[in-house]
């Protein structure tokens, strides 16, 4: 196993340990353990006697093999219970509502819909106001389209075909092939937009990326007039807000 970079070779090898077993599932000798990790068997047994001291493995008193203990799941559970998620979500959608001044969201592909996992509410008096758990359907937002361009070519096209796409307004796209073009050609600029296409007099601009392995709308949403004059800085901040939440190339 290589270390690169800022790598910790110990950590590094502690998650590959855990992979192999979750692989492999069955308990494992010391010699298993070094010839599967590839490392001396000084050094698989240092590693795992560490880990059962910290009561992460357990050891068989007569094969002397190794399993995981529930410790593991324990942590991983606890940590769930924070959605990192909605940590995330609320400090994204917050830095581009206080930059733009419209309200921001955080959204989530879940089948055919998108759900919003985190909102930060706009300045202005005259609002468009979204909830946490609201869905939306994927042709009508600026996050869905962001969403969708995630996917690739096949899995776009079969899930706009999955069954119709429905008509919320006159400017909604309901062709499959029609908004594929317009996601394939959107991907390359990095952006989204939608005017009037989910709600007449409502438009919103978005952009995606990934969180761990999950990927993640950010966007605005506001009066189709203001958004429209002042589209161009509103485009600025939304991507400014990308290179610094999803990082640069997201």
């Amino acid at each position: 196993m290589e270390a690169g970079g800022s790598t910790v070779p110990a950590a590094a090898r502690a998650m590959a340990l855990f992979e192999i077993f979750a692989r492999e599932k069955r308990e494992l000798t010391k010699s298993e353990v070094a010839r599967l990790l590839d490392i001396p068997e000084s050094s698989s047994s240092d590693l795992l006697n560490t880990l059962h001291e910290l009561g992460y493995v357990s050891r068989t008193a007569t094969t002397r093999r190794f399993y995981p203990t529930g410790r593991l799941l324990a942590t991983a559970t606890a940590i769930s219970e924070n959605d990192p998620l909605s940590a995330f979500g609320a400090e994204a959608s917050g830095l581009l509502a206080q930059r733009s001044g419209e309200t921001a969201s955080c959204a989530v592909l879940t089948g055919d819909r998108i759900k919003i996992v985190a909102v930060s509410q706009g300045g202005h008096r005259l609002r468009y106001v979204v909830e946490v758990g609201d869905t939306f359907t994927i042709n009508g937002t600026a996050i869905g389209k962001a969403l969708l361009s995630r996917l690739d070519d096949h899995d776009l096209g079969r899930l706009l075909r999955l069954k119709p796409l429905p008509r919320l307004t006159e400017n909604t796209k309901t062709n499959p092939r029609e908004l594929e073009e317009e996601v394939r050609k959107h991907r390359e600029l990095g952006w989204f937009r939608s005017v009037d296409e989910g709600t007449v007099g409502v438009s919103s601009f978005a952009v995606s990326g990934s969180v761990g392995d999950e990927v993640v709308g950010l966007g605005i949403i506001g009066p189709s007039d203001r958004i429209q004059a002042d589209e161009d800085r509103l485009l600025k901040v939304v991507l400014e807000v990308r290179d610094t939440v999803f990082g640069r190339g997201a």
